[in-house]
Protein backbone atom coordinates (compact mmCIF):
# COMPACT_ATOMS: atom_id res chain seq x y z
CA UNK A 1 0.00 0.00 0.00
CA UNK A 2 1.36 3.20 -0.49
CA UNK A 3 2.20 5.80 2.50
CA UNK A 4 3.84 9.34 2.48
CA UNK A 5 7.18 8.03 3.56
CA UNK A 6 8.97 9.40 -0.30
CA UNK A 7 7.06 12.82 0.39
CA UNK A 8 8.14 13.35 4.22
CA UNK A 9 11.53 12.45 3.22
CA UNK A 10 11.72 15.18 0.50
CA UNK A 11 9.93 17.28 2.64
CA UNK A 12 12.50 16.97 5.02
CA UNK A 13 15.22 18.58 2.70
CA UNK A 14 13.39 21.43 3.02
CA UNK A 15 10.88 21.52 -0.23
CA UNK A 16 7.66 23.14 0.59
CA UNK A 17 5.69 21.94 -2.15
CA UNK A 18 5.53 18.25 -3.45
CA UNK A 19 3.62 17.11 -6.22
CA UNK A 20 2.86 13.12 -7.30
CA UNK A 21 3.47 12.73 -11.19
CA UNK A 22 1.37 10.02 -13.04
CA UNK A 23 -0.08 9.18 -16.52
CA UNK A 24 -2.43 6.84 -18.27
CA UNK A 25 -3.32 5.48 -21.97
CA UNK A 26 0.61 4.52 -22.81
CA UNK A 27 -0.30 1.61 -24.61
CA UNK A 28 -3.75 1.88 -26.26
CA UNK A 29 -3.70 2.34 -30.12
CA UNK A 30 -5.72 5.42 -29.82
CA UNK A 31 -6.52 8.79 -27.79
CA UNK A 32 -4.14 11.07 -25.60
CA UNK A 33 -2.11 10.03 -23.20
CA UNK A 34 -3.52 11.80 -20.03
CA UNK A 35 -1.43 12.71 -16.78
CA UNK A 36 -2.13 14.02 -13.65
CA UNK A 37 -0.16 16.11 -10.80
CA UNK A 38 -1.10 16.27 -7.34
CA UNK A 39 -0.13 17.65 -4.01
CA UNK A 40 -1.75 16.49 -1.36
CA UNK A 41 -1.82 17.69 2.90
CA UNK A 42 0.42 15.10 4.46
CA UNK A 43 -2.22 14.29 7.12
CA UNK A 44 -4.82 13.40 4.15
CA UNK A 45 -6.65 10.34 5.31
CA UNK A 46 -7.93 8.85 2.05
CA UNK A 47 -9.49 5.28 2.94
CA UNK A 48 -8.09 2.33 -0.05
CA UNK A 49 -6.29 4.84 -2.09
CA UNK A 50 -3.83 3.02 -4.51
CA UNK A 51 -2.33 2.33 -8.04
CA UNK A 52 -5.36 2.85 -9.99
CA UNK A 53 -4.96 -0.38 -11.68
CA UNK A 54 -5.81 -2.41 -8.89
CA UNK A 55 -9.20 -0.84 -7.98
CA UNK A 56 -12.77 -1.10 -9.40
CA UNK A 57 -13.89 1.44 -11.55
CA UNK A 58 -16.95 2.57 -9.10
CA UNK A 59 -14.15 3.05 -6.50
CA UNK A 60 -11.88 5.13 -9.09
CA UNK A 61 -14.71 7.44 -9.78
CA UNK A 62 -15.27 7.66 -5.67
CA UNK A 63 -11.82 8.19 -5.06
CA UNK A 64 -11.49 10.62 -7.73
CA UNK A 65 -13.98 13.34 -6.31
CA UNK A 66 -12.45 13.00 -2.83
CA UNK A 67 -8.97 13.25 -4.22
CA UNK A 68 -9.99 16.60 -5.72
CA UNK A 69 -11.73 17.65 -2.49
CA UNK A 70 -8.64 17.02 -0.59
CA UNK A 71 -5.91 17.84 -2.60
CA UNK A 72 -4.23 21.21 -2.03
CA UNK A 73 -3.57 21.39 -5.62
CA UNK A 74 -4.46 19.08 -8.40
CA UNK A 75 -4.13 19.72 -12.56
CA UNK A 76 -4.69 17.53 -15.27
CA UNK A 77 -3.65 17.58 -18.73
CA UNK A 78 -2.29 15.53 -22.10
CA UNK A 79 -0.72 14.58 -25.30
CA UNK A 80 -2.22 14.33 -28.49
CA UNK A 81 -2.24 11.47 -30.57
CA UNK A 82 -0.86 13.46 -33.20
CA UNK A 83 1.96 14.86 -30.60
CA UNK A 84 2.51 11.12 -29.81
CA UNK A 85 3.26 10.45 -33.82
CA UNK A 86 5.28 13.34 -33.60
CA UNK A 87 7.63 13.00 -30.94
CA UNK A 88 6.89 9.34 -29.52
CA UNK A 89 5.02 7.97 -26.70
CA UNK A 90 7.99 8.35 -24.15
CA UNK A 91 8.09 11.54 -24.78
CA UNK A 92 4.61 12.78 -25.23
CA UNK A 93 3.83 10.86 -21.60
CA UNK A 94 7.04 13.60 -20.25
CA UNK A 95 4.56 16.11 -22.11
CA UNK A 96 1.82 15.58 -20.30
CA UNK A 97 3.02 15.20 -17.15
CA UNK A 98 5.36 18.27 -17.57
CA UNK A 99 1.89 20.27 -18.77
CA UNK A 100 -0.21 18.72 -15.68
CA UNK A 101 3.09 19.98 -13.13
CA UNK A 102 2.89 23.28 -14.68
CA UNK A 103 -0.84 23.53 -14.24
CA UNK A 104 -1.00 23.18 -10.68
CA UNK A 105 -2.82 25.78 -8.79
CA UNK A 106 0.12 25.60 -5.98
CA UNK A 107 3.22 26.07 -7.68
CA UNK A 108 5.20 22.29 -6.82
CA UNK A 109 8.86 23.02 -5.99
CA UNK A 110 9.68 19.55 -6.25
CA UNK A 111 7.74 16.24 -8.50
CA UNK A 112 7.71 12.38 -7.47
CA UNK A 113 7.60 10.69 -11.68
CA UNK A 114 5.88 7.13 -11.49
CA UNK A 115 8.50 5.08 -13.51
CA UNK A 116 12.17 5.24 -14.22
CA UNK A 117 12.07 8.18 -16.52
CA UNK A 118 12.34 11.62 -15.87
CA UNK A 119 12.93 14.40 -18.39
CA UNK A 120 12.00 18.01 -19.23
CA UNK A 121 10.65 19.38 -16.18
CA UNK A 122 11.84 22.67 -14.66
CA UNK A 123 11.64 21.36 -11.02
CA UNK A 124 13.50 18.46 -8.96
CA UNK A 125 12.45 15.18 -9.66
CA UNK A 126 12.59 12.08 -8.03
CA UNK A 127 11.43 8.94 -10.50
CA UNK A 128 9.60 6.05 -8.16
CA UNK A 129 9.29 2.90 -10.36
CA UNK A 130 5.44 1.16 -9.58
CA UNK A 131 4.95 4.64 -7.28
CA UNK A 132 1.24 4.31 -7.88
CA UNK A 133 1.60 1.36 -5.20
CA UNK A 134 4.22 3.38 -3.16
CA UNK A 135 3.33 6.68 -2.94
CA UNK A 136 0.13 8.43 -1.59
CA UNK A 137 0.77 11.34 -3.78
CA UNK A 138 1.14 9.37 -7.33
CA UNK A 139 -1.45 6.93 -6.54
CA UNK A 140 -3.97 10.21 -6.42
CA UNK A 141 -2.29 11.38 -9.58
CA UNK A 142 -2.61 8.03 -11.20
CA UNK A 143 -6.31 7.42 -10.16
CA UNK A 144 -7.78 11.27 -11.62
CA UNK A 145 -5.15 10.22 -15.04
CA UNK A 146 -7.37 6.71 -15.02
CA UNK A 147 -10.60 8.49 -14.84
CA UNK A 148 -10.01 10.95 -17.04
CA UNK A 149 -8.70 9.04 -19.63
CA UNK A 150 -11.41 6.44 -19.19
CA UNK A 151 -14.49 9.29 -19.07
CA UNK A 152 -12.67 10.57 -22.66
CA UNK A 153 -12.89 7.28 -24.08
CA UNK A 154 -16.70 7.70 -23.29
CA UNK A 155 -16.97 10.48 -25.53
CA UNK A 156 -14.78 9.22 -28.52
CA UNK A 157 -16.76 5.82 -28.55
CA UNK A 158 -19.62 8.57 -28.79
CA UNK A 159 -17.95 10.35 -32.01
CA UNK A 160 -16.70 7.14 -33.33
CA UNK A 161 -18.81 3.63 -31.87
CA UNK A 162 -18.06 1.78 -34.92
CA UNK A 163 -14.49 0.92 -32.84
CA UNK A 164 -16.56 0.00 -29.71
CA UNK A 165 -13.98 1.91 -27.74
CA UNK A 166 -15.98 1.63 -24.59
CA UNK A 167 -15.60 -1.88 -24.17
CA UNK A 168 -11.24 -1.90 -24.60
CA UNK A 169 -10.52 1.43 -23.62
CA UNK A 170 -8.33 1.72 -27.42
CA UNK A 171 -6.36 -0.97 -26.17
CA UNK A 172 -5.15 -3.58 -28.84
CA UNK A 173 -7.00 -5.93 -28.21
CA UNK A 174 -8.35 -8.36 -30.75
CA UNK A 175 -11.95 -6.83 -31.46
CA UNK A 176 -10.33 -3.29 -31.89
CA UNK A 177 -7.90 -4.21 -34.38
CA UNK A 178 -10.19 -6.28 -36.32
CA UNK A 179 -12.33 -3.04 -36.59
CA UNK A 180 -9.23 -1.13 -37.72
CA UNK A 181 -8.73 -3.89 -40.41
CA UNK A 182 -12.55 -3.50 -41.00
CA UNK A 183 -13.18 0.51 -40.91
CA UNK A 184 -9.54 1.85 -41.48
CA UNK A 185 -7.97 4.08 -38.74
CA UNK A 186 -9.58 7.18 -38.13
CA UNK A 187 -8.41 10.54 -36.83
CA UNK A 188 -8.04 9.82 -33.17
CA UNK A 189 -5.78 6.99 -33.93
CA UNK A 190 -1.65 6.87 -33.55
CA UNK A 191 -0.96 6.04 -36.83
CA UNK A 192 2.95 4.95 -35.30
CA UNK A 193 1.35 2.33 -33.57
CA UNK A 194 -0.75 0.88 -35.93
CA UNK A 195 2.43 -0.90 -37.72
CA UNK A 196 0.62 -4.49 -37.63
CA UNK A 197 -1.65 -2.64 -40.62
CA UNK A 198 1.52 -2.54 -42.84
CA UNK A 199 3.31 -5.83 -41.51
CA UNK A 200 0.15 -7.09 -42.62
CA UNK A 201 -0.09 -5.54 -46.02
CA UNK A 202 3.72 -6.14 -46.58
CA UNK A 203 2.97 -9.78 -45.95
CA UNK A 204 0.23 -10.03 -48.54
CA UNK A 205 2.25 -8.03 -51.49
CA UNK A 206 5.37 -10.83 -50.44
CA UNK A 207 2.63 -13.85 -51.10
CA UNK A 208 0.85 -12.24 -54.24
Amino acid sequence: MPTFEYEKEIYGLGYTAVCGCDEAGRGPLCGSVVAAAVILPLDAQIDSLDDSKKLSEKKREKLYDIIKETAVAYAVAEATPEEIDEINILNASMLAMRRAVEKLGVKADFAIIDGNCSRGFEIPTKTLVKGDSKSFSVAAASILAKVTRDRQCIKLHEEYPQYNIIRHKGYPTKEHMDLIRKYGPSPIHRKTFLKFLDNEQTLKNSES
